[in-house]
């Protein structure tokens, strides 16, 4: 789905439903070497249309960047939650990521009235009525504002990084698991509290098994 068909989505399930108020939940920086898993959820409107929300991924930056100020202007209420690696690393990227979604739904029903959730593809632990959907930034309108605040957020964080730590790329590789991201912790080694020491090869290099294949 693209334009405008995302919003339609949203108002289907609304009518669908008997409900007024969405919340769209989503990620960014689920699979990354390094950093923390971004969380986002939002309530827009409803009266909000901007036909160029999508998901983040299809976006370029500056796209990304300019819906992102434009979200946050408009939106009834938004909260993003950077999950730490220690969190990762302690409960599984899976549970961080509901563990940050949940933060979210905590956060905006201190602000507005939420009716309805719509998550791309997670469950979370509430009363609220809740629609996972595959693709949900793609689908959603709501999922995919949630999609770009998560995303804009995680990038900022990531090139902060990058100014600490030039040698690792983070603010090209974003954290990923790229060639040259892999050949400088191979030189340089991990960052212990950056890297997630729960994903490979770290977790490898963590435990001192030489697995230089994977490199």
């Amino acid at each position: 789905m693209t334009d405008r068909s995302l919003f339609l989505f949203d108002e289907k399930i609304r009518k669908a439903n008997n409900v007024s108020y969405i919340a769209g939940f989503d990620e960014a920086g689920r699979g990354p070497l390094a950093g923390p898993v971004a969380t986002a959820g939002v309530v827009l409107p409803l009266t909000y249309e901007n036909d160029k929300i999508n998901d983040s991924k299809k976006l370029t930056d500056k796209e990304r960047r300019s819906l992102f100020l434009d979200i946050k202007e408009h939106a009834l209420a938004y909260y993003v939650c950077l999950v730490p690696v220690e969190t990762i690393d302690a409960i599984n990227i899976l549970e961080a990521d509901r563990l940050g979604m949940e933060t979210c739904l905590r956060q905006l029903l201190l602000k507005t009235r939420v009716d309805y959730l719509i998550t791309d593809y997670m469950a979370l632990h509430t009363d609220i009525p809740l629609l996972s959907i595959a693709k949900g930034d793609a689908t959603s309108a709501s999922v995919a504002a949630a999609s770009i605040l998560a995303k804009v957020t995680r990038d900022d964080y990531m090139i902060a990084l990058d100014k600490e730590y030039p040698q690792y790329g983070f603010a090209k590789n974003k954290g990923y698991g790229t060639a040259s991201h892999l050949q400088a912790i191979r030189e340089y080694g991990y960052l212990k509290g950056i890297h997630r020491e729960s994903f490979e090869p770290i977790k490898s290099m963590s435990l001192g098994i030489e697995q230089l294949k994977l490199f």
